[in-house]
């Protein structure tokens, strides 16, 4: 279901009305005129998306219209998905048990997955504190009385309707998608306040860390992506949703560029910090700072590729888990994701060479073997899911890489389809959190 470090400010971006178009994030910064139809009205166009391929979402688009079978396949899987999707939610942050240590309703608050107490429950010590921490192992009472599984509810169904909106048209999946993102971050009374200031809290120790911008991983790049789905003229989605989603990312931006939260973990050395230069790239990207995005990206090959992957294309940091196979596909999902933003920038982290050979392709090479099923994976995994790596694995052959394309048809499906051709840009697809 994993972004990003760089230290800038925030330059203003435009803010559409009726009469004024926004600047759109995957060109030249150009302003383009919000259209007032579908795009399965009339001519199909590229939505601006800051990850998933726009252009690619438009030629797929076209294929399916002249009846490709296999995009049809494909699109009857996200269908059931979306229509599954249309009688739940919306969600909302102020509808947790108990508000975030901090009192504000409006705070998103999610807790530790790893950690577990270590005490009986009594009157005198009702959380069995105090918490030790079990690398991999994940604490169920994690996902009660905290937001972060209705987070995920809100990033798979926006992301899921506003593609089934793409490809079929029915207004529908637009008006559901608009209907939950309004809730979740932009209604007055249901909002979430743009920072993660109570992501993964321990009890009796933190009231929140700087690793629980991991909560937002890659899921919030799949929202920004949704949006601009949506921005292309769906139903249900208004001019000032899009107004007030801007200001919310700019908010959210300036809080992970700025906070101490932020900064914190912009210093990491692993996936978090892969992450969050992703997450930092594709807000700035989606808010008009263009030269933000490209810095990000750019720094990533001295800050990240060079000292996370090994000259044999491992991830040491990765690797020492007891989630290792997870933990390097997930990472790799950051990097396939970063790339992609740098390719609106014009910065190739893909084609990036680091001083001992290391590069995107031999981290993604490196897992080929387990991913195709020809070798067991050598490392400590308590949960190993074949499947886990397909989408970097996709992303690397796209970009060229001629090992990762002779490996594909040697991949294991996920559970819900292989939907690539559909949405071109790396997920999480095992379950694990954290």
């Amino acid at each position: 279901m994993a972004l990003l470090a760089a230290v800038a400010a925030i330059a203003s971006a435009l803010v559409p009305t009726a009469s004024q178009a926004a600047p759109h994030p995957g060109t030249d910064g150009a302003p383009y005129t919000a259209v007032a139809k579908a795009p399965y009205t009339s001519a199909v166009q590229a939505p601006h998306t800051v990850v998933v391929d726009g252009a690619r979402m438009k030629d797929a688009r076209r294929r399916l219209d002249a009846g490709d079978p296999a995009l049809r396949a494909a699109l009857g899987k996200l269908t059931a998905a979306a229509d599954t999707w249309l009688g739940q939610g919306p969600w909302t942050v102020v509808d947790k048990p108990k508000p975030a240590p901090g009192g504000d309703p409006h705070d998103y608050l999610s807790q530790a997955p790893y950690w577990w107490p270590s005490k009986p429950r009594t009157a005198d010590n009702p959380w069995g504190c105090p918490y030790v921490q079990k690398d991999g192992q994940r604490n169920p009472e994690v996902d009660t009385g905290t937001d972060r599984p209705d987070l995920g509810k809100v990033v798979g169904s926006v992301t899921t309707l506003s593609l089934a909106w793409y490809y079929t048209g029915r207004a529908q999946y637009a008006e559901r998608a608009s209907t939950v993102l309004r809730t979740w971050f932009l209604d007055p009374e249901t909002r979430m306040n743009p920072n993660l200031d109570h992501g993964q809290f321990i009890p009796c120790k933190y009231d929140g860390r700087a690793i629980g911008i991991i909560d937002f991983s890659q899921q919030y790049t799949s929202v920004l992506d949704a949006v601009a789905v949506l921005d292309l003229g769906a139903p249900g989605w208004r001019a000032d949703d899009r107004a007030r989603m801007l200001d919310w990312n700019k908010k959210y931006l300036d809080w992970l560029v700025n906070s101490p939260f932020g900064k914190e973990e912009s210093a990491a050395g692993n996936n978090h910090g892969t992450f969050q230069d992703m997450q930092i790239a594709a807000l700035a990207l989606a808010t008009g700072d263009r030269a933000l995005a490209a810095r990000t990206v750019r720094a990533a090959e001295k800050l990240r590729v060079d000292p996370q992957i090994a000259a044999d294309g491992s991830q040491p940091q990765e690797l020492a888990r007891t989630r290792s196979w997870h933990y390097s596909a997930f990472d790799l999902v950051a990097y396939s994701r970063l790339a992609a933003i740098g390719g609106h920038v014009g910065v190739d982290l893909w084609g990036y060479r680091g001083p001992q050979g290391q590069s995107l392709f031999k981290a993604v090479d490196y897992l080929l073997p387990a991913a195709t099923g020809a070798a067991v994976w050598p490392h400590p995994e308590l949960e190993f899911y074949r499947y886990a790596a397909s989408d970097v694995v996709h992303a690397a052959a796209d970009a060229g890489d001629r090992k990762a394309r002779a490996a594909v048809p040697g991949l294991q499906e996920p559970p819900g389809g292989d939907l690539w051709a559909l949405r071109p840009a790396a997920e999480q697809l095992d379950s694990i959190a954290g």
